[in-house]
C-alpha cells in the first residue's frame, strides 16, 4: 500500500515543554488508523501538527509525497487535509447550513459546487437536514458532533484527521458517530483517529499506534493489537473484548 501521511521523527513542543521527542508513523491510503493513549501522551498535539497548526521542532510531515513540514493549514485544506478538532467547536450563532457553508470555503467562487456538497452532507446526515435553519449552538451533542463531521466532508478532503469524536456523547450516540465514520472510509477516504475509547478505535480502523509520552510504544494491525498484554491492561481490561 502506498503511504498517502508519513511523520518522520517529529518533535512536538509547546514552549519549553517537549510533548513528543521523536515520532514517527505512516497512514496507507484509505486506511484508517488509531491514535491511543492516556490523556497527555501526545495524541491530540501530533493531530494539530498533521493539520499544520503546530510547527514541528525537528522532523518531517509527507503529504502525498510532498513534503508539508512548513506549509500552512489553510494550504493543508486545499491538498486535503481536514481536521474535526476535539470539543466540537460548531459556530454556535450561524445555522447548521451557514456551517456546512463555511466547510465549503475553498470553493466560495463555485455556488453550484457548495449546493450540491451540502446536498451530499444533508443525505448523509439526515437529521442535520430536519435543523438546517437551526442554530448550530442549539443542537444536542451529537447532532453537533455530526455537524463538525459533515463540515469537515464539504472540503472533500482525502485525509479525514478526526480528535476525540465520541468525547462527551451518550453511549448509543457513540455507536452511530463509529458507523458514520465507517460509511466515511468506504468511501475511499484516508482516516487518522484519535480517541480514548480503545474498544471502538481498535475495533473500526485496521492499524493503531500506542502513545506514551509523546512516543510510539507499541504498533501494528489492530486485531494484534487487541490481544496484546501491555494493551489490553492498560486500555482495555482484563477480558481485552472488543
Amino acid at each position: 500500500m502506498t503511504a498517502l501521511l508519513e511523520a518522520t521523527g517529529l518533535e512536538l513542543a509547546y514552549g519549553d515543554v517537549v510533548v513528543c521527542p521523536d515520532l514517527s508513523f505512516h497512514v496507507n491510503d484509505g486506511e484508517i488508523v488509531t491514535l491511543i493513549g492516556a490523556n497527555g501522551a501526545g495524541k491530540s498535539t501530533t493531530m494539530r501538527a498533521v493539520a499544520g497548526l503546530l510547527a514541528p521542532r525537528r522532523g518531517t510531515i509527507r503529504f502525498d509525497g510532498r513534503d508539508i513540514t512548513r506549509l500552512e493549514s489553510y494550504e493543508r485544506v486545499r491538498m486535503g487535509i481536514a481536521l474535526v478538532p476535539e470539543g466540537r467547536h460548531v459556530f454556535p450563532f450561524l445555522t447548521v447550513r451557514e456551517n456546512l457553508e463555511m466547510g465549503g470555503f475553498k470553493y466560495r467562487k463555485d455556488v453550484k459546487r457548495v449546493r450540491a456538497l451540502i446536498e451530499q452532507m444533508m443525505d448523509t446526515f439526515p437529521r442535520l437536514r430536519e435543523r438546517a435553519s437551526q442554530n448550530a449552538g442549539t443542537l444536542s451533542g451529537g447532532e453537533q458532533q455530526m455537524l463538525v463531521l459533515a463540515r469537515a466532508l464539504m472540503s472533500e478532503p482525502r485525509l479525514l484527521c478526526l480528535d476525540e469524536p465520541s468525547l462527551g456523547l451518550a453511549p448509543i450516540i457513540v455507536q452511530e458517530i463509529f458507523r458514520i465514520i465507517r460509511k466515511i472510509s468506504e468511501q475511499g477516504i484516508t482516516i487518522l483517529l484519535v480517541e480514548q475509547n480503545a474498544r471502538y478505535a481498535l475495533g473500526t480502523a485496521a492499524r493503531g499506534y500506542v502513545l506514551q509520552t509523546g512516543t510510539v510504544v507499541v504498533s501494528g494491525d489492530c486485531a494484534d493489537l487487541r490481544q496484546d498484554p501491555r494493551v489490553k491492561d492498560a486500555y482495555l481490561g482484563r477480558s481485552g473484548k472488543s
